[in-house]
């Protein structure tokens, strides 16, 4: 990997800096341009970006993400950036012949009528979670596009499926982050403002297996440093692995761990009349397992280290 220029695309984002920061730490070449410099939505300039920068591996990080409100609110942007910025990056590629690309999927993109843990076979299996459909429907096309390249054209792209994440850098606005971050920016508020409770949309008794983001680079360098015939041989020719803690918590026990991170003493009560999103979804890892890579930090070490982040940066 010596001669590899890894381009990250999204590397502002809580994913691709984290995947930044590590591949730095391993003394990777590593390439990243701002977003006012490089429009993921122009293919012309990704391609001249990609030629110039003699750029021979690729990190698609980059994407509009957000929790049930912003997918509620921002639906045309949610499909249409995301779809953009996947079929840019990856014919772009095959244009400039870059073959090793990872592809950042989510778990969003299974079906939400599935309670036992899931595998990767069962992407398109049954209806999506309504509360972010043209999220998840634009990331699988972007794996749908990936296999097609592998297909066609001998590509190398390896989606990599995780499950909830949170930690450093994250988005803690209020209306549009994800279930971490929106819970530590509320229960942090209702602390300062001394409140002796705070209400959560819906009922408190959906799961979410989490996953903090320093251990998804490390896994995901781990997946992109095996041999392409290996992850062939692992994920069954689609070329899909799902990335997983193992452990999955309710909404009413993760809003009582961060509560207890930050000292927040008062009631948690939960509003029934607003959405409470998918009851589960818990990834089968039985392919993460056969690479023998398995995630190290453990949820009360993790929130601690994002809490701190958030206090540092946000607060």
């Amino acid at each position: 990997m010596s001669t590899d220029r890894i381009f990250i695309a999204g590397h502002k984002g809580m994913v691709g800096s984290a995947i930044l920061n590590r591949l730095n730490k391993l003394k990777k070449k590593t390439l990243f341009e701002e977003k006012s410099d490089l429009d993921l939505l122009d293919q012309k300039k990704i391609f001249n970006f990609f030629k110039k920068n003699k750029v021979n591996q690729l990190y698609i990080c980059a994407a509009r993400v957000g929790g049930i409100y912003a997918n509620s609110k921002y639906p045309a942007n949610f499909i249409y950036e995301n779809l953009t910025i996947a079929t840019n990056l990856i014919h772009a590629a095959y244009l400039n012949k870059i073959k090793k690309i990872l592809f950042l999927g989510s778990s969003c993109i299974y079906p939400n009528t599935i309670l036992r843990p899931i595998k990767e076979n069962d992407l398109l299996s049954s209806r999506l979670e309504p509360t972010n459909e043209f999220y998840s429907i634009a990331k699988i096309a972007g794996i749908k596009l990936a296999q097609s390249y592998n297909r066609q054209y001998n590509m190398d792209i390896r989606c990599v499926i995780p499950n909830n994440l949170y930690g450093l850098n994250d988005n803690y606005d209020e209306k549009k982050s994800h279930v971490v971050p929106a819970l530590i920016r509320k229960i942090d508020l209702a602390k300062k403002k001394k409140k002796n409770f705070i209400s959560l949309w819906g009922t408190g008794k959906p799961k979410r297996e989490l996953l903090y983001t320093d251990d998804l680079a490390n896994l995901v360098i781990e997946v992109m440093s095996i041999t392409k015939k290996k992850f062939k041989l692992i994920t069954g020719g689609d070329h899909m692995i799902n990335i997983g803690s193992g452990n999955e918590y309710s909404i009413n026990s993760l809003a009582k761990l961060i509560a207890q991170t930050i000292g927040f003493k008062g009631k948690i009560l939960f509003d029934k009349n607003k959405l409470d999103g998918a009851k589960r979804k818990f990834l089968d890892t039985a392919r993460q397992k056969k690479l023998k890579i398995y995630p190290k930090i453990n949820i009360k070490e993790g929130l601690k280290l994002t809490y701190k982040d958030y206090i540092k940066n946000i607060a």
